[in-house]
């Protein structure tokens, strides 16, 4: 359960509602547009910004989505991990590949599947020291564009991971069915 009081579409003003509406059917984001909402230009903003470069499509969704759920895997984000790994099975990932994330050692990662789960890791947990190399490389399948792009997404990723941990998004069937602990803050330490 939040740790805030979940608020429905009728609270915002109508073109914010609008947004809310229309993202929530875009993905299983309910709980979490509904914890946003307490912030309307929050929601409007990020919201609005996602479901516009998901209809530009300029970066290919597997790879969005690859960036997406080892950026969440790494920071022990079930409910983003149960919320977009049924996408890369659906972009041709096998569970099993996904499973084993960030580890890339698997029949179903091609090249460029690879360089982008590298560069996850890297904008994870490593950001500030990027070798020149890595983005050699990245360019040898992006435009610099994409690059952006793809960066942007993982970046956010991770604070919707922790945007999300922080509130207790997550009724904790997803955190359970990746086998972690459903808050791991409180299950750790205390910081009252």
């Amino acid at each position: 359960m939040p740790r805030v009081t979940a608020l429905p579409p009728a609270a915002l003003q109508p073109a914010v509602a609008e947004v809310y509406r229309r993202f929530v059917a875009y993905g299983p984001f309910e709980d979490q547009a509904a914890v946003l909402a307490h912030v309307p230009p929050a929601l409007d903003h990020l919201y609005r910004m996602l479901m516009e470069l998901k209809a530009r499509k300029a970066v290919p969704w597997r790879y969005i989505e690859l960036g997406i759920v080892v950026a969440s895997k790494l920071n022990a984000c079930g409910y983003c991990m149960a919320s977009h790994s049924p996408v890369l099975q659906i972009e041709g990932l096998s569970a099993a590949a996904i499973a084993q994330l960030p580890n890339a050692d698997h029949p179903d990662f091609d090249d460029v599947d690879r360089i982008v789960v590298e560069y996850a890791v890297l904008v994870t947990q490593t950001a500030g020291r990027i070798r020149d190399g890595v983005f050699e490389r990245m360019r040898s399948h992006f435009s610099e564009a994409q690059i952006v792009e793809l960066t942007l997404r993982i970046a956010l990723a991770g604070f919707f991971n922790r945007f999300n941990d922080a509130l207790q998004i997550d009724d904790g069937r997803a955190a359970a069915a990746y086998g972690l602990a459903t808050h791991p803050a409180q299950t750790e330490t205390s910081n009252d």
